[in-house]
């Protein structure tokens, strides 16, 4: 019964900030890598950002600089700072959780429903 529920998804402008929340619960949260992935109508889902168990971070090119992940384990919730917005950025975005270090997507065993992110231009 383990859930990852995303939220904080929404509407926002060319240049704006939105933070995305996930709450994990069922599961040993600070034994496993946190990850946002996003995925677009037609294109593969791709890893955003992830964080370790020991808080190591890694972001994708596209995002790095503009997107911050962070994790509090004593809420069992890891969180996206997404700011800077771009068009390209439009995607339904996904939390999901690996029992290691989640490098790659088939690495992850428990997945959120996903939480709609849309950049107006």
């Amino acid at each position: 019964q383990v859930q990852l529920v995303e939220s904080g998804g929404g509407l926002v402008q060319v240049g704006g900030s939105l933070r995305l929340s996930c709450a994990a619960s069922k599961l040993t949260f600070s034994s496993y890598t946190m990850g946002w992935f996003r995925q677009t109508t037609g294109k593969e889902r791709e890893l955003v950002a992830r964080i370790t168990r020991t808080a190591v971070t890694d972001y994708a090119s596209s995002v790095k600089d503009r997107f911050t992940i962070s994790r509090d384990n004593a809420k069992n919730t890891v969180y996206l700072q997404m700011n800077s917005l771009k068009p390209e950025d439009t995607a339904v975005y996904y939390c999901a959780a690996s029992p290691t270090l989640g490098i790659a997507r088939y690495e992850y065993s428990y997945w959120g429903q996903g939480t709609q992110v849309t950049v107006s231009s």
